[in-house]
């Protein structure tokens, strides 16, 4: 199968590029990207070497979309990831929504025409904020995890949030357009008869990624500790105790390969979670306790401040996609960890080149 990546110079996008190229049901990847982060231009290069063809494009614009050459399938890994932008005042909302939604529709009328199947990378950022903010937390291991004797919204459990949850707004203007993603692309497949598959993720990491907290806490924690860099634990009481589970993209390998061959009638469930589950999920305070085993001491600062969309803690449920399609990952936290902070090592002034 002929493969597209859109946001193929991304951290997410170039990772499965090196390694879906490698795949033997794989005949070839192609990918497109506007280069709009700084760090963008480095991955070009990686991936050139490796034989994948590179094109400078925007997806929000259709006549780039229209250019590109017919694939089998389309993995979108193309988005503004911050849960903040259109809000910070540093960022366009409108621009955001043209980013993640309209750019979404031009790759649907691509699938349309060339009966490609669509694969997005959506987010846990879809489920709605109300139910998470309120939920109780005990702290265990100098970290956030829920009460297990309250009363959990429907959807909700010890274990993570399962697929069922409401994704009702607010969700966040990011979340939004990428619930509104979800639907038109199912819709659009549905319609036009074309597969679609959608993977909500939970946090992406792994060396290389760029140094930007809203795209990776994990890799932005552990750059800023190594390079001594200014930290801060915001909300919750600067305490440091909210947490995430994480992933690292080579692992959707296997699960895209499987839904690329499952057949366009299947009855395997087009919406599902895919995250590193309970033991990937880590705190900021455990995480600073990681880097303070690696590096030393470094100081955090404790602030009050309060931010829109902050939540306490956030765990996907992947137990639908590891009964369905028999998936799991397979790395490890601490090799994650480890691999950031190798790479971190190599490349001292990495927040500097991709921030």
């Amino acid at each position: 199968m002929h493969l597209l990546l859109t946001g193929i110079c991304g951290f997410v996008g170039s990772t499965l590029a090196q390694a879906l190229v490698a795949e033997s049901w794989v005949s070839g990847v192609v990918g497109i990207d506007n280069f709009s982060r700084a760090g963008s231009e480095l991955n070009r290069l990686r991936l050139r070497e490796l034989g994948i063809q590179v094109i400078a494009g925007d997806i929000r614009n259709q006549s780039d979309v229209d250019a590109l050459s017919r694939c089998d399938w389309v993995i979108d890994c193309a988005a503004n990831p911050s849960v903040l932008a259109g809000v910070d005042g540093k960022t366009s909302s409108r621009q955001l929504v043209e980013h993640n939604l309209a750019g979404t529709i031009n790759l649907l009328e691509y699938c349309k025409r060339h009966s490609a199947g669509f694969n997005l990378l959506s987010t846990s950022r879809v489920y709605s904020i109300l139910g998470l903010a309120r939920l109780k937390m005990n702290i265990v291991n100098d970290a956030f995890v829920p009460d297990p004797d309250q009363d959990f919204p429907s959807g909700i459990t010890t274990t993570g949030v399962h697929e069922n949850y409401t994704t009702l707004p607010p969700v966040s203007l990011y979340g939004s357009t990428k619930v509104a993603s979800e639907h038109l692309a199912l819709e659009y497949g549905s319609t036009f008869n074309f597969p679609v598959w959608i993977n909500r993720c939970g946090v992406m990491a792994g060396a290389g990624q760029f140094g930007h907290p809203a795209q990776g806490i994990f890799a932005y924690w552990i750059h800023s500790f190594r390079e001594q860099k200014p930290l801060k634990y915001i909300g919750f009481g600067g305490t440091g105790y909210q947490g995430r589970d994480c992933l690292h993209p080579r692992d959707l390998v296997p699960l895209i390969a499987r839904q690329a061959a499952e057949p366009f009638e299947s009855p395997r469930p087009r919406v599902i979670n895919v995250s590193g589950g309970t033991a990937s999920y880590r705190s900021l305070l455990q995480l600073t306790q990681w880097c303070e085993r690696r590096y030393g001491a470094h100081p955090v600062q404790r602030t009050e401040e309060n931010r829109p969309f902050d939540i306490p803690w956030m765990l996907l449920d992947a137990g639908l996609c590891q009964k369905s399609w028999n998936w799991q990952p397979t790395t490890c936290t601490e090799t994650i960890l480890s691999e950031i902070a190798d790479f971190a090592d190599t490349h001292p002034n990495w927040l500097s080149l991709s921030s």
